[in-house]
C-alpha cells in the first residue's frame, strides 16, 4: 500500500428521482453535476482514486445525463463508475452497501461519502487523509457544512441558524471532549475497517449514518470533527421539502433509540460514562425530550396557564431562561442574531412536527420508516452568472416546485392550522381577563402557526 497515497473509494449519492417537469429535471441536474464534477477534482492521485455515482433514479433523463457526465469525466482520466440500482430498496443505507461489495472497493482503505448536492473543495482529501494514516484508532473524520443558498429565503435562513449551532456547538464539543458526536451522512471519510466491524450499512430506520456511528463507537472506535473543513451544500428550499427532512431526522433517531438502548446499555467495551452520555444527552435530551419539551411548554402548557387563574408560570422560566438559553443557541450564526425573536417562533411551531415524528419512531407507527428525497433546487437558481442560467429557468422550478393554493393535504397542514386557532383563542382570553400579558406572544405564535398552516414559508418568488 502507498503510505503517502493510499487509495480512496468515493461514493457520490444520487438520491432516487422519479420524475419531474422538465426544467425542474435540469436544475436537478445542475446539482448532481457540480457534485460530481467536485467529487472528481479532488486533489489526489488518480491511480489512487476510485469514484462511484450511486443513483437510485428512475428517470430515465436523469440516468442518462448523470451517465454521460460520469463517461465525460472517464475520458479524461479520471477512474469513475456509474452504479444505478433498479429498486430503492434500503434507500441510501441500500446503495452504499450495495456499493461497498464491489470488488474494486477491496483494494481501497478509506471511503470519503458525498451526498449529490455537496461541493468538497480541492483539498478535502489532503487534509482530512493524515489523520485517519496517523492513528489507527480513528474511524471517521467528519467535516463542516457551509450552504450556499443560505440567503435564498427566510426558511433557508431559519434553518441555516439552526444547524451552525449543531456543528459549532455539538459536533465541536463533542469532538474535543472526545465524547461521542454523530456522523452526518456525507463529507466525512470513514476507514472501511471500522465500518466492517461494525456490521456495515444497516436500512432499519432512516438515519443509517447515526446507526453506523454509534454501533462503531460501541465499538471502541474514535471520531474526529474538523470545524474549520468546509464541504458547500444546499438547504432546502421549500416548506414542504424541509419538513419531510425533519420527519426523517426526528422519526429515525427516535427509532434508533427504540432498537438500540439495550445494545448500548449492555455493551462492555465502553466506559460507563460514555453510554450515559450516549443514552441521556445524545439521545434522550437532544433527540427526544428537546423539543417535545418546548412543543408542550410553549404550545400547550403555558397557553393553558391563561385559562386556570390558580397556575402561575414565573417570569423567569417563560422568559428569561428560555430567552438566554435562545441567545446561546445562535452563537453560530451571528450574522442572524436580528432573527432571533423569528427563529424562534418558527422553531416553536416546527417542534410540533418534530416531536409528532419522534412519536411515529418510538412507536415504531406507519411512517416510521418513511423515505422522502429531500429536493435541492441548486444556487443557480439566484446565480444568474452561471452559464446556462436564465430567467426562464426559475420559471421552471416555481411551476415545478410551487403547489396549487388550496390543494388539500399538499399546501394546507391541519395541525399548524389547529394550533393557530387554539393560541389565537388563549390570547384572546388573556387580553380580555388576564393580567400577564402573555397575549403578545400568543398573538405572534398564532401568526406564525397560520403561515406555516398554510405554506407560506420558503416560497420562491
Amino acid at each position: 500500500m502507498d503510505e503517502a497515497n493510499p487509495k480512496i473509494f468515493i461514493p457520490n449519492t444520487v438520491e432516487g428521482v422519479s420524475s419531474h417537469a422538465a426544467g425542474a429535471i435540469q436544475l436537478i441536474w445542475e446539482v448532481y453535476k457540480v457534485s460530481i464534477g467536485a467529487a472528481c477534482a479532488l486533489s489526489w492521485p488518480a491511480n489512487r482514486l476510485v469514484v462511484q455515482v450511486l443513483d437510485d433514479s428512475t428517470d430515465p433523463l436523469i440516468k442518462q445525463m448523470v451517465g454521460e457526465e460520469c463517461e465525460r469525466w472517464r475520458k479524461r482520466g479520471i477512474n469513475i463508475t456509474y452504479q444505478n440500482r433498479e429498486n430503492r430498496k434500503g434507500y441510501k443505507a441500500g446503495a452504499m452497501k450495495d456499493g461497498l461489495k464491489r470488488s474494486y472497493v477491496k483494494e481501497c482503505e478509506y471511503v470519503a461519502i458525498f451526498d449529490a448536492d455537496f461541493r468538497p473543495e480541492a483539498d478535502f482529501l489532503r487534509r482530512t487523509i493524515p489523520f485517519l494514516v496517523d492513528n489507527p484508532q480513528l474511524a471517521l473524520v467528519q467535516a463542516r457544512w457551509t450552504f450556499v443558498n443560505a440567503d435564498e429565503c427566510l426558511l433557508a435562513r431559519m434553518q441555516e441558524m439552526s444547524l451552525d449551532y449543531h456543528f459549532t456547538v455539538e459536533q465541536e464539543v463533542g469532538s474535543a471532549i472526545h465524547a461521542f458526536f454523530n456522523f452526518n451522512g456525507t463529507a466525512g471519510v470513514w476507514r472501511i475497517a471500522a465500518i466492517n466491524e461494525a456490521g456495515g450499512w444497516k436500512d432499519r430506520t432512516t438515519v443509517e449514518d447515526m446507526d453506523l456511528a454509534v454501533r462503531a463507537s460501541l465499538r471502541g472506535w474514535k471520531f474526529v470533527y474538523l470545524g474549520d473543513l468546509q464541504a458547500k451544500n444546499e438547504l432546502p428550499s421549500t416548506l414542504t421539502a424541509f419538513r419531510f427532512q425533519q420527519h426523517r431526522w426526528s422519526c429515525g433517531p427516535a427509532n434508533l433509540f427504540r432498537k438500540m438502548m439495550m445494545e448500548i446499555v449492555t455493551n462492555k467495551k465502553v466506559k460507563f460514562w460514555k453510554k450515559v452520555y450516549v443514552v441521556y444527552s445524545f439521545f434522550f435530551v437532544r433527540k427526544i425530550i428537546g423539543h417535545t419539551v418546548t412543543f408542550f411548554f410553549y404550545c400547550v402548557v403555558l397557553p393553558l396557564t391563561i385559562l386556570v387563574a390558580e397556575v402561575h408560570v414565573p417570569i423567569w422560566g417563560a422568559v428569561y431562561l428560555p430567552f438566554v438559553i435562545s441567545i446561546l443557541s445562535s452563537i453560530g450564526t451571528p450574522r442572524s442574531i436580528h432573527l432571533l425573536f423569528y427563529w424562534i417562533l418558527f422553531e416553536n411551531v416546527m417542534s410540533l412536527h418534530r416531536t409528532k415524528a419522534t412519536f411515529i419512531g418510538l412507536l415504531e407507527a406507519g411512517r416510521a420508516n418513511e423515505w422522502v428525497v429531500t429536493e435541492k433546487l441548486g444556487d443557480s437558481v439566484n446565480n444568474k452568472s452561471k452559464a446556462g442560467v436564465a430567467a426562464k429557468n426559475k420559471n421552471s422550478v416555481t411551476k415545478a416546485f410551487k403547489k396549487p393554493l388550496f390543494k388539500f393535504g399538499e399546501r394546507l397542514h391541519l395541525l399548524e392550522l389547529g394550533f393557530a386557532a387554539f393560541l389565537f383563542l388563549c390570547g384572546c382570553y388573556d387580553f380580555v381577563h388576564g393580567n400577564n400579558n402573555y397575549f403578545v406572544f400568543l398573538f405572534l405564535q398564532a401568526i406564525t402557526f397560520l403561515i406555516v398552516g398554510f405554506g407560506y414559508v420558503g416560497i420562491i418568488v
